[in-house]
């Protein structure tokens, strides 16, 4: 990781429009894991990245229609091949969040770092998937050590009365022990 601006070195780097500073003295220290495709269950599109950049053609598709005006972004976004994409450094405050709380705190974009795999709640997440997204998980650790396994959860678990993403797909035991292995091998 790049530590002054808090890119990963080996993510494609696509700096997002939408983005903005965190508050002052506040801790990262949540990692939400988000799903997305557009549109919804088709993959290796562009219409994420133009998304993110603020440039989807909302005529391109009938679903997009609600898309119209959205700013939002996440840090970073998992093809299904694994490509690693980030559209916001992490010290600044992605909108992947929107309306949320967790543990008793409101507006988690405040604290949170945002990822989104490219999937559906019910498709079943790819290998490369899993492996990138340990290597991106197990860097920002590093840089954040506030969040700890304990602390990585679901756009669901954040927002639960509207989202339900990453969905039963993701296979959350498999993924916290690929990245507990990962873990033990850094101490």
């Amino acid at each position: 990781m790049e530590n002054q601006h808090q890119w990963l070195n080996y993510a494609n780097q696509r700096p997002s429009p939408h983005y903005d500073e965190r508050p002052v003295n506040c801790d990262v220290d949540l990692l939400v894991i988000h799903n997305i495709s557009l549109p919804a269950g088709h993959f290796g599109t562009s219409f994420v990245d133009d998304l993110f950049m603020g440039s989807i053609n909302c005529h391109a598709h009938e679903s997009f229609a609600s898309l119209e005006g959205v700013r939002v972004s996440a840090h970073c976004f998992i093809r299904r091949d694994g490509t690693v994409t980030q559209y916001v450094p992490f010290t600044k405050r992605a909108w992947h969040a929107g309306v949320s709380s967790f543990d008793g705190r409101q507006r988690c974009n405040d604290f949170s770092i945002g990822i989104e795999l490219e999937g559906t709640d019910s498709t079943p997440y790819t290998q490369a998937q899993y492996d990138a997204l340990v290597k991106v998980s197990q860097s920002i650790m590093t840089q954040f050590p506030k969040i700890t396994p304990q602390r990585i959860v679901g756009h669901c678990d954040i927002a639960p009365t509207r989202k339900t993403d990453p969905g039963e797909a993701f296979d959350w035991q498999y993924y916290l022990n690929l990245l507990q292995r990962e873990l033990r091998v850094i101490e």
